[in-house]
């Protein structure tokens, strides 16, 4: 089984991610075009017909939102912690608790999730929320750390109300909710846009982490990659089992929480110059190793919760 894995569901993810690499070195692609396609169209598309075709509870809804605080919160303690036992400065603080806490849920997770468990509405609503969780964590909390704590709180509120997921989450909830039928011309395109998001996001990340060098000298970085793809998934196996959650909702949270360090991590290192080349580095790392380490935990996420 952990072959069939490895070939049916991390492998083919690779490839498509292999595939954006080539198109980026041969071809240059416009990353702000292919970044504004996946957070405006696809993702929205992704997450709302996700709620809308779930069955999710409200007591489930809960639940995730308690595993993603309780599981955000233990990070942030375990990160500052080593972060200042081995005397970093503010700005490496900083970045490197972003490395850790703010993980690939969108174009990475998103992906996994539906080749994991077939396009499963309920595991899809699963990480659509974890994902606005995360999206909030980082353009909150990972925008203001990564300026060393002066950034202007009231303008990163702004943008992240600026920012699509959100909405496209609680009318496809609302919605769901109500019962409310959706017309056919509607429908069909929304399943359209759902349909490209595997190949196309996955494209988008390869074309990203293409245009980082491949130097891997900091102990800093290896130390952030075991904390993001072994503390993580360990974490969230604890907490999965404190909360008594079983079947898809468990298994969905114990594999996002063992995504790697997400591309925004490195975008904002580099907006506002704090150690960007390490950002860069834990993201490609991280990434690349998780080959490894995701096929592992898909394979163990059947037999743990």
């Amino acid at each position: 089984m952990f072959g069939t894995i490895l070939l049916d569901v991390v492998l083919p993810i690779f490839v498509l991610i292999g595939l954006g690499c080539i198109m980026q070195y041969y071809f240059r692609l416009d990353l702000y075009t292919l970044a504004k396609i996946n957070f405006y169209y696809i993702t929205p598309a992704v997450v709302f017909t996700g709620l809308y075709n779930s069955e999710i509870s409200l007591m489930l809804m809960g639940e995730v939102s308690l595993f993603y605080a309780l599981y955000i919160a233990i990070l942030y303690v375990i990160s500052t912690t080593v972060a200042r036992s081995l005397k970093y400065s503010p700005g490496m603080r900083g970045a490197f608790t972003n490395s850790v806490m703010l993980d690939n849920s969108g174009n990475y997770g998103l992906p996994i999730n539906q080749l994991v468990f077939k396009g499963d509405p309920l595991a899809i609503s699963v990480q659509a929320l974890i994902m606005t969780f995360q999206s909030f964590v980082t353009f909150t909390y990972g925008t203001f750390v990564v300026q060393s704590g002066k950034a202007n709180t009231r303008k990163i509120l702004i943008n992240f109300l600026k920012m699509p997921v959100p909405y496209a989450l609680a009318l496809g909830l609302l919605l769901n909710v109500l019962h409310s039928p959706l017309p056919h011309l509607l429908t069909e395109p929304l399943n359209y846009i759902s349909q490209s998001m595997v190949a196309v996001a996955l494209l988008t990340l390869g074309a990203q982490i293409v245009q980082y060098p491949f130097r891997l000298r900091r102990t800093a970085v290896y130390i952030s990659m075991v904390l993001r793809l072994i503390a993580g998934p360990i974490v969230g196996f604890l907490i999965v089992s404190l909360l008594g959650l079983k079947g898809i909702p468990a298994q969905a949270l114990l594999i996002a929480s063992g995504m790697p360090t997400g591309v925004n991590t490195s975008i904002l290192a580099e907006e506002y110059k704090n150690e960007p080349d390490f950002a860069a580095q834990t993201v490609l790392l991280s990434t690349i190793v998780n080959v490894i380490t995701m096929t592992l935990l898909i394979y163990a996420s059947r037999y743990l919760v």
